[in-house]
Formats: C-alpha cells, structure tokens, sequence
C-alpha cells in the first residue's frame, strides 16, 4: 500500500511540474511585448517641414524686368512682385528654394530696340511705373548684390559663353532727347560688368572727343569703348559680391570685398549730364543657336 501510494505521489508531483511549465510557456508566448519609450532628450531632432523652403533677399517693387520673348515682355510692379505665380515670368524669373536664390533664365530670342542680344535683366525705377524719374552721378548711387551663374551655354570651340550680370545705364531727358531730335532716350551704358569665362570683367566708356559741347556729347555715337578689366579672382561659378558706387566723375567696383577697380576721370565728369538707372540680372552677348545662361541672386539692394 505505500509503494502504491508513494509513486501515485510522485506521478502527481511530475504532472504539477509538467502542468506549469505549459503554463508558462503559454503565458510566453501570449504576453504582448512592452515598448519602451525613450526619454525625451535622446529623441532626435524634428525635420524641417516638408513646405519649407528659403526666399531670396531681394525687394522688387522698384524694379521692372526685361524677358527674351514677346517685343520683347517687359513686367512692371506691382504684378512683378508676384512673379512666382506669373505665367509669362516664370520660365524666366523663379525661386530656387533650395539655396534661397532668384534665378534669371534666357536664351536668344527678342531683344530690345537698341540691342541685338536678349536678356532677363531687372531695371531699376525710382519711382514705380515712371520712367523719367533717374539719379545723375552727383546725386550718386550704391547697387550690391550676391550672385553665380549657375549654368552657361559653350560656343562651337567649346569655351564659355559671357553675359552681363550689372550695368548703369544712361538715359536722356525728355528735353535733351527733342534738343538732339533723338528718336528715343536711349543713352549709352557708361558700365557694364559681364561673367566672363568665370572671371568678373568691367566695361566702361570714354569721350572720343575731350572737346565736344555738352550737346555733342549727348549723341550715343561721342562714346566709344573702353579697354576693359578683369578682376584677378577666378570666381567661376560660386557665389561672390558684387558693388557698385557711382559719385561725382567716378565709379568703384568691388568683388568680395577684397579686390577695387576704379574709374575716375574727366569723361566720368562729363558724364554727369545724363540720368542714370541701374540693371542687374542676365543678358547673354550671343545670338548662338542653342545658347543660354542661368544667372542667381541672393540678394540686391540698391541706394541713393
């Protein structure tokens, strides 16, 4: 009788040990496995939204621009500072969200009365709509920008083609325009500064005759080119800075802050008849066929 009840007794025991552990195997395997939250100061930093995107520094309600296209189309304020949402501007003049820059788009195509090339290039106005309102050199004036070119056609031996990135613009009065019998007030550009196979070069202008009477000078044809400069800086296709200070009888050109070239002369002086108004954007000196040019701004502001 013990025997027989010492192994039902021990038989029980196995089955308890048995029944438990399948109890806890199954309660294994039905837990529901806890997450741990990490603390907040390990958690990594939110993204940026996914609608944001960076502006470039550039006030245009005083500016109009000149496209490649129509006789040609030129965009004057207010509908200019919508250009985003412009269907005619926007293949030409449109935002880079990524680096924050105002691209200028263009090709050859229309171009304007007194020029061959085409361009999509701001103008500056003085006074919004109004033409006639310029600055002379002893009124004086300051532009400066931050800009690149960011993609720019070759020619047939593979060298870079050059456009215009600034200018300063002469214009002739409403009086001295009917005192020559000119057809338009159209004066010539006494500085124009080009990209020019990645260096900054300048163009100015001088008095072919030191004698002429302040009429004779009025004529685009008293003007003739000067020989030019480059700046020393390979700048290629990064970002640099670009200003421009116009006085009485000179002009100051600076690139990054570091190099000068300057103009200072008699003609400059005599210069001082004309209104003035400043450009800035991309015309493209060439009428190849298939050419083009994408000028940035990050920035520009003009002073007077």
């Amino acid at each position: 009788m013990k025997r027989s009840v010492a192994h039902r007794i021990k038989l029980t025991s196995l089955s308890l040990i048995s029944f438990l552990c399948m109890a806890c195997q199954e309660e294994e395997e039905t837990l529901v496995p806890v997450i741990e939250e990490l603390p907040d100061e390990v958690y990594p930093e939110e993204s940026e939204p996914e609608n944001s995107y960076n502006l470039p520094d550039i006030d245009l309600s005083h500016w109009k621009v000149t496209l490649p296209v129509g006789n040609p189309t030129e965009v004057y304020p207010p509908e200019i500072l919508d250009y985003a949402n412009n269907e005619i501007l926007r293949p030409f003049m449109y935002n880079d969200s990524v680096d924050g820059s105002l691209v200028f788009y263009t090709y050859p195509d229309a171009s304007t009365a007194n020029s061959t090339y085409s361009r999509s290039e701001l103008r500056e106005l003085m006074e919004p709509n109004d033409l006639s309102r310029n600055w002379s050199f002893n009124e004086g004036g300051k532009m400066k920008g931050t800009l690149a070119i960011d993609d720019i056609s070759k020619d047939k031996d593979g060298k870079y083609h050059r456009t215009i990135v600034m200018q300063i613009h002469g214009r002739l009065s409403n009086e001295q325009k009917d005192l020559i019998s000119a057809k338009d007030n159209n004066a010539p550009p006494i500085l124009k500064i080009y990209w020019h196979k990645g260096y900054v070069r300048v163009k100015s202008k001088y008095l072919k005759d030191k004698g002429a009477t302040d009429v004779e000078l009025l004529s685009t044809d008293a003007w003739g080119d000067d020989d030019g400069f480059n700046f020393d800086s390979y700048v290629g296709f990064e970002p640099f800075d670009l200003e421009i200070i116009a006085s009485a009888g000179k002009m100051e050109i600076l690139l990054n802050q570091e190099e000068y070239y300057v103009i200072e002369n008699n003609d400059l002086v005599r210069w001082g008849v004309f209104e003035n108004y400043f450009k800035a954007g991309n015309y493209l000196s060439t009428k190849d066929e298939g050419a083009y040019a994408k000028v940035k701004y990050y920035s520009l502001e003009v002073t007077h």
